[in-house]
């Protein structure tokens, strides 16, 4: 028998993902603000959200939402996929 509380929720998923991409684009954010250029996290954030530009507003903005909306982006795909092949595979 499957209890409802096994099923995934788009909604604990979207928020659980997004927090987590947020906290890690602010550490990455912390840690090049600690080390040297060298070490910049600038080169992998870049290329994946728009708007992101080193150590402006604007770009410190743009990427905190970003990072949050990709945590949504992946609960809204993921998991009704997830539903879909469990249903097929039980």
């Amino acid at each position: 028998m499957s209890n409802s509380s096994d099923v995934p929720s788009i909604k604990v998923w979207g928020w659980t993902l997004s927090v987590f991409l947020l906290a890690s684009y602010l550490i990455c954010i912390g840690f090049g603000l600690a080390v040297p250029g060298r070490f910049h996290m600038v080169e992998a954030w870049a290329p994946l959200l728009p708007g992101f530009e080193w150590l402006t507003p604007l770009g410190f903005a743009a990427g905190a939402i970003g990072s949050f909306l990709y945590g949504w982006y992946i609960a809204v795909i993921a998991v009704p996929l997830y539903r879909y092949f469990s249903k097929r595979g039980a």
